[in-house]
C-alpha cells in the first residue's frame, strides 16, 4: 500500500476521533484524495497533510505538530505508516487536554459509577464539577458500556435545565467527565434536611423540569431515572437534571422493553407482565409526578422500596389509591393526578399538556426558560449543600485518592516498563480497549469553532450582498 494511501487513512481516522470536525470535512479529505491521486508518491506525508489542511483551513495546530514529529519522509517505513491506531491518534489529542489542566478543590459526592469533586480550570479559573470513574472497577462491574453511552448522549445535549457536559478525557486509571458546577445540592439532600417545599416552589420546579423533559423528548432520549437524587439546584434555586448513565436513545416510532430505573419512581407500564409492549417517553413524566408529590409531602405516593418485587408493585398500582392532603390546592392535586395517571396514553407526557393546563395559565414560559422567575426556595449560600463526609472519605479512606494521582501514575509507569508484555491478562486487554474506545470531548472548542464558522459565514454573506449592491449601482 502506498504512503499516500496510508496518510489519507491517517487523516480520516484522526478526524473521526475529533468531535469538533463535521462530516463535511471528512468528505473534503476524500475529495482532495481523489483529486490528487496522480500526485507523486515521492512527496512526504507531511507535505500532503499540510497542503490539505491549508486548503480546508480547519486543522488544529496539535495535529500538524504531531505529524511533523512522526511523519518524516526518510524515517517512515511501510510498517510505521499503517500503524496509526485510533489509540495513538486519540493520545495525540489527549496531550492537548488532560487532568493537569484542572486544580482539585474538594470532593462533593459519589454514586454507583464514580465520585465527584469540585475543580478549577487552570487557565480560565472557571469552576466545574468533575466526575471520575475508575476504569478497573467499571470493567469488573461491566459498567463501561453505560459510561460510554452516557458520554455519547451528553455530548449532543445542551439546555438550561440540564447538567451539561463540558469536557471528557482519560488517563491510565480513570475516565473523567467535567460538567456544570451546581452548588445548591440535590433535592434528596434537602429532603434529608427536612426541607418541605412550598407549592409555588414545586410548581416552578414542575415547569422547569417539564421544559427539560420536552427537550430530551425532542432529542429522542428517555432519562429513566428522574428522582430527587438526580435533580440538582444551582445557587439561585433552579433545577437541573443530571445522571444519564441509564438513559435510552429511542429510534423513531420504537419503544423500549428493558427494565431500568429506581423502582419507587418507575412507571406502571415498566412492570407490565407483557414486557414486549414496551414503554416510551411517558415514563419520565410519571417520575416527575412522583418527585413533585414527594417534594410537597416528604414521602412518595406509593409505598414502594427497592426490595419490593415487580409482581407486588404491579398489584399495588392496580389496587392502591393515592391520597392527597386537603391543604394542597385543587389545581395542584389535579395536575399531579394527570402526571400520576397509570395509563400512559392518558397521562400528561408533553410540555403542551402542562402549558395548556388551567393551573399554569399564569406562567410566563419565556421567563421560565430564561430563569427570570425567582424560586421560592434558595439554597444556603453560606455552606456547601452536600454531605461533608465525602471529603474525609476521599482524603482518608479512599485507597487511590485523586490528589495523589500524579505520583501514583509516575510510579505505575515505571513498573509497567519493567513488566514483560507476556504478563498481560484479560483485565489488561479490557483496560486497553477502554483506553482505545473512550470518547474525548471539548465543548469549549466545539463552541469556539462553531462561532468562528458562523462569523465567517456571516462575513461571506455580507461580502456577497455588498458585491451584489455594487453591481446594481453600476447598472
Amino acid at each position: 500500500m502506498s504512503r499516500l494511501v496510508h496518510i489519507y487513512s491517517f487523516i480520516l481516522q484522526l478526524l473521526m476521533c475529533t468531535f469538533h470536525f463535521s462530516w463535511e470535512i471528512i468528505f473534503l479529505v476524500l475529495q482532495y484524495r481523489d483529486k490528487n491521486k496522480k500526485t507523486s508518491e515521492r512527496a512526504s506525508p507531511l507535505q500532503h497533510l499540510s497542503q490539505f489542511f491549508i486548503v480546508s483551513s480547519k486543522a488544529s495546530s496539535c495535529i500538524l505538530d504531531s505529524c511533523s514529529r512522526c511523519c518524516s519522509h526518510d524515517a517512515l517505513t511501510s510498517r510505521q505508516q499503517c500503524c496509526f491506531s485510533q489509540l495513538e491518534l486519540k493520545s495525540i489529542l489527549l496531550k492537548k487536554f488532560n487532568f493537569d489542566h484542572f486544580e482539585i478543590l474538594r470532593a462533593i459526592g459519589k454514586g454507583s459509577f464514580g465520585k465527584v469533586c469540585i475543580v478549577q480550570k487552570s487557565d480560565t479559573k472557571k469552576m466545574y464539577a468533575m466526575k471520575y470513574m475508575n476504569k478497573q472497577k467499571c470493567v469488573e462491574r461491566n459498567e463501561v458500556r453505560n459510561v460510554f453511552k452516557e458520554l455519547q448522549i451528553m455530548q449532543g445535549l445542551e439546555h438550561p435545565f440540564l447538567v451539561n457536559l463540558w469536557y471528557s478525557f482519560q488517563d491510565e486509571e480513570d475516565m473523567f467527565m467535567v460538567v456544570d458546577l451546581l452548588l445548591g445540592g440535590d433535592l434528596r439532600y434537602h429532603l434529608q434536611q427536612n426541607v418541605r417545599f412550598q407549592e409555588d416552589t414545586v410548581k416552578l420546579f414542575i415547569c422547569e423540569l417539564a421544559m427539560a423533559l420536552d427537550y430530551l423528548q425532542s432529542q429522542r432520549i428517555i432519562h429513566r431515572d428522574m428522582k430527587p437524587d438526580n435533580i440538582l439546584l444551582d445557587e439561585h434555586g433552579h433545577v437541573h437534571i443530571t445522571d444519564f448513565n441509564i438513559a435510552a436513545m429511542l429510534p423513531t416510532e420504537m419503544q423500549v422493553t428493558t427494565m431500568a430505573g429506581t423502582k419507587p419512581y418507575m412507571a406502571p407500564e415498566m412492570f407490565n407482565s407483557r414486557r414486549e409492549a414496551g414503554y416510551s417517553f411517558a415514563v419520565d413524566w410519571w417520575s416527575l409526578g412522583v418527585t413533585a408529590y414527594e417534594l410537597l409531602r416528604g414521602r412518595r405516593p406509593y409505598h414502594i422500596r427497592s426490595s419490593t418485587s415487580s409482581k407486588e408493585i404491579a398489584h399495588m398500582f392496580e389496587t392502591a389509591l393515592v391520597t392527597y392532603p386537603s391543604a394542597w390546592s385543587q389545581e395542584m392535586v389535579s395536575l399531579l393526578k394527570k402526571l400520576l395517571e397509570p395509563n400512559p396514553d392518558q397521562r400528561f407526557s408533553h410540555l403542551s399538556d402542562v402549558q395548556n393546563f388551567p393551573y399554569m395559565s399564569d406562567v410566563n414560559w419565556d421567563a421560565v426558560l430564561q430563569k427570570r422567575l425567582t424560586p421560592g426556595f434558595i439554597p444556603n449560600k453560606g455552606r456547601l449543600n452536600c454531605d461533608p463526609t465525602f471529603e474525609l472519605e476521599e482524603m482518608i479512606l479512599e485507597s487511590k485518592p485523586l490528589h495523589k494521582k500524579k505520583k501514583r501514575l509516575a510510579k505505575k509507569e515505571k513498573e509497567l516498563r519493567k513488566r514483560d508484555s507476556a504478563q498481560k491478562c484479560l483485565l489488561q486487554e479490557h483496560l486497553e480497549s477502554v483506553q482505545k474506545e473512550f470518547i474525548i470531548f471539548n465543548r469549549e472548542k466545539v463552541k469556539r469553532d462553531f462561532n468562528k464558522r458562523k462569523a465567517n459565514l456571516a462575513s461571506e454573506q455580507t461580502k456577497d450582498s455588498q458585491e451584489e449592491d455594487g453591481q446594481n449601482n453600476h447598472l
